[in-house]
């Protein structure tokens, strides 16, 4: 749906990494408050109207098939009024998430892209900012489907895997 020529996007957030915050009390990393509203507000996206959807704020070893299930649903319903969505997700089961997003909706008819950080936003050396950024540019040029969008390279799942000694996502080889 384009108001004003803009490219409407659904933002969903579910936690994940990238969310972590320090919880000076317990000495940890945590999803306690949620930082997407402190790293939007420092880009520039013109041209773009966002919607969030504060769907859940869980790490993403702790979802369960529910969980996955009703991200997917979710991006379903979104997709009836956006131009594209993006899903801000933990990478320890992101590809779960985009493998049942995928088997439920074959047919999805926008792009949704799922991006998170392999090191919280709150730390100096974190990939959260970069992939947020990325995924505004990758959900407006790609092709209707699901697709993970971190580090510089966009996959299209089926067969998204995280490699965890690399500590990206690839292509699992069939």
């Amino acid at each position: 749906m384009k108001l004003n020529n803009l490219f409407s996007v659904a933002l969903i957030s579910t936690g994940g990494t990238i969310e972590k915050t320090y919880d000076a009390h317990e000495g940890i990393l945590a999803n306690g408050l949620p930082v997407l509203e402190t790293m939007l507000g420092t880009l520039q996206l013109d041209g773009v109207s966002i919607d969030r959807i504060e769907l859940m704020n869980k790490d993403s070893r702790e979802m369960s098939q529910a969980d996955h299930d009703a991200i997917a649903n979710c991006v379903n319903e979104q997709a009836q009024s956006h131009d594209g969505i993006i899903v801000i997700h933990g990478t320890d089961s992101l590809a779960l998430t985009g493998e049942r997003i995928l088997e439920q909706y074959p047919d999805l008819e926008k792009p949704c892209v799922i991006t998170g950080a392999m090191r919280p936003w709150i730390m100096r050396n974190t990939d959260a900012l970069q992939n947020l950024v990325e995924s505004f540019s990758v959900v407006k040029l790609v092709d209707p489907g699901v697709y993970v969008a971190m580090q510089n390279r966009v996959l299209q799942f089926p067969n998204v895997v995280k490699d965890t000694e690399q500590m990206c996502f690839v292509k699992k080889e069939s």
